[in-house]
């Protein structure tokens, strides 16, 4: 079982920047984050199976970059230029086995719980 555990989360105003952070427990063979406004489905962001094989949503990209540190097994969202529709509850996700990955939720098997993330006009 891996443990995901987002950090970053918090209020700014638009054209701010925010770097959210998800440390994990144990081994992951891809990771990703999700995000879900009220009311709306949940939707993928961006994810990261390795330094050049990376997938952003259209609307983020540009703007957000995901990365990580091995070392520290932590994956980052830097997101920049935000706008007030990417207010959300960010979610880190991760997937424990080989397979296929990208930006469809059903791919990963782990989940964190979250941090909010608003953008004020």
């Amino acid at each position: 079982q891996v443990q995901l555990v987002e950090s970053g989360g918090g209020s700014v105003q638009a054209g701010g920047s925010l770097r959210l952070s998800c440390v994990a427990s144990g081994y992951t063979h891809c990771m990703g984050w999700f995000r879900q406004a009220p009311g709306k489905g949940r939707e993928g962001v961006a994810s990261f199976l390795f330094a050049d094989h990376t997938d952003y949503a259209d609307s983020v990209k540009g703007r957000f970059t995901v990365s990580k540190d091995n070392r520290k097994n932590t994956l980052y969202l830097q997101m920049n230029s935000l706008k007030p529709e990417d207010t959300a509850m960010y979610f880190c996700a991760a997937r424990g086995f080989g397979g296929s990955c990208g930006l469809t939720s059903a791919n990963y098997n782990y989940w964190g719980q979250g941090t909010q993330v608003t953008v004020s006009s």
